[in-house]
């Protein structure tokens, strides 16, 4: 069986992908905790939430994409089973049923904050381990952050 191999040290290819591994479970969890949000919206701020919930759902599916082939390219198999993501995710969930508006905001704040707190200790992790993965993280924190303020600012 053919196997994809990488330039990177042994120690050098763990670290990395266990940085890729963890964004691509927190992207593809944002992603459905996103579309939960989404459907089930109601209140006075619907619209304009309802579609900025649509924009960070797809930067979840996006990114997830690009770190998951990123790790490939690195030798690593990413592993975004439902199952996976079930079990390794560290968003918060929503509850079941209707969610306020204002719950929503309070929720993808706290959602958002945390994933960019882990998004940047995977940065660090990966300044010496893969610079080329770290600028793939950089980019991905700049687009949380975005919408991590957005968000906020709705509070």
């Amino acid at each position: 069986m053919a196997q994809i191999t990488s330039s990177l040290s042994a120690d050098n290819q763990k670290i990395t992908g266990e940085a890729l591994q963890g964004a691509l479970i927190d992207l593809l969890d944002l992603s459905l905790v996103g579309k939960q949000a989404h459907w089930n919206l109601i209140g006075r701020n619907f619209r304009s939430l309802h579609l900025q919930l649509d924009e960070i759902v797809s930067i979840g599916r996006l990114r997830a994409d690009d770190v998951a082939e990123r790790a490939v390219a690195l030798g690593v198999n990413p592993d975004g089973r439902a199952a996976t993501v079930g079990r390794d995710t560290r968003l918060d969930q929503l509850q079941a049923g209707y969610i306020d508006d204002g719950k929503v905001v309070a929720a993808f704040t706290d959602i958002l904050g945390g994933l960019v707190t882990r998004m940047r200790e995977r940065i660090a992790a990966t300044e010496e381990a893969d610079p080329v993965s770290q600028d793939l993280l950089i980019e991905i924190t700049q687009d949380l952050e975005k919408q991590h303020w957005m968000i906020q600012a709705q509070r």
